[in-house]
């Protein structure tokens, strides 16, 4: 059993030792600690470095809305040649819940198109707010015009009297503006084409078009009751009649997305127009082109009225017609 001198001798060697270091821990070991921590902060703040855009979040949020606004706003102006002819399309339209959407697809169209210039109708007392700002955003080269068609001449809804001409006052409105805007001696080189906006066209379709001399026609999809309504072209690339089942009486049985006119031609017989009165549905292009040309003067495009290149969207049941003649069936065609 150890003396009691022998305890007394380890009390005073080993306390001593135990309170230095634990005191020595109690300096030592925050400042490691301290140390570890500033690393896994400096490790955390250089991951978040990296996750993070450089700059405070007021200067970033700034910078993305300034992107956003340069860049899917449309500010060049469409292209432009003075040797091409120029495309003036005339579009009627009116106020309904799917105008804008149809006159947008229009517009995004008719900016691929160079030398163009857009007349949009309206079917109203004036000019609405929503076609002109829309007009005005598309940068296209535009007339924004309006005039009301009578009430008595008015297709109420979309199951109206269809022997009614919609659209007929507005495309006269149009004419009238190019006789008032141009001289009969005139020397621009250019062709009117009457584009409603609820169709959907080719960009090929504008470049077939302008090289019209007189009056171009081609075939027009979804129409009619038929897969397509198509002039008829020989051999000698002559149009002789009417591929449709639509009232195959008519003198020009074509619908109004199948044809465009010379601006000469418009020009220097001021007389010529859609008639109103005494006209039924079907009959305002026959009104019109009778008054500029002969079945012989027309001029066949599409690669000889063979290939589709404007679409009716408005939903109309088929009815798939085989003529039985050679040439004019409908796996002829391309659609």
């Amino acid at each position: 059993m150890p003396k009691r001198r022998d305890l007394l001798t380890i009390v005073l060697i080993v306390v001593p030792w135990t309170l230095l270091i634990t005191f020595w821990h109690q300096s030592v070991i925050p400042p490691l600690l301290a140390v570890q921590n500033d690393g896994k902060a400096e490790v955390i703040r250089d991951h978040d470095r990296r996750l993070r855009p450089q700059g405070s979040c007021t200067i970033e949020n700034r910078h993305i809305v300034k992107v956003v606004q340069t860049g899917y706003t449309y500010s060049r102006p469409p292209p432009w040649s003075e040797v091409l002819p120029v495309i003036y399309v005339v579009t009627p339209t009116y106020s309904r819940p799917v105008q804008k959407a149809e006159l947008t697809r229009l517009a995004n169209t008719l900016l691929h198109v160079p030398n163009l210039h857009w007349i949009l109708v309206e079917d109203s007392q004036r000019r609405t707010p929503l076609v002109t700002k829309l007009l005005r955003d598309t940068g296209l080269n535009f007339t924004h015009l309006s005039v009301e068609t009578p009430q008595n001449l008015k297709r109420h809804g979309e199951t109206g009297d269809s022997r009614i001409p919609r659209g007929t006052v507005q495309r006269n409105l149009a004419l009238s503006w190019l006789r008032e805007t141009f001289s009969v001696n005139t020397s621009q080189q250019a062709v009117v084409y009457f584009a409603d906006d609820d169709n959907t066209y080719s960009l090929e379709l504008f470049e077939e078009m302008r090289s019209t001399h007189k009056v171009s026609v081609w075939p027009v999809a979804f129409v009619g009751g038929l897969r397509y309504e198509s002039p008829k072209v020989n051999t000698l690339g002559k149009v002789y009649g009417w591929k449709t089942v639509f009232d195959p009486r008519r003198p020009f049985a074509i619908d109004m997305a199948g044809f465009a006119v010379n601006l000469r031609l418009i020009l220097h017989k001021p007389e010529a127009c859609f008639k109103l009165h005494g006209v039924k549905g079907g009959y305002q292009e026959s009104s019109l082109l009778r008054e500029l040309v002969t079945l012989n003067d027309l001029e066949p495009k599409a690669d000889n009225c063979t290939k589709v290149l404007v679409w009716h969207t408005r939903t109309e049941k088929p009815v798939l017609v085989n003529e039985g003649k050679k040439g004019f069936t409908d796996a002829n065609v391309e659609i």
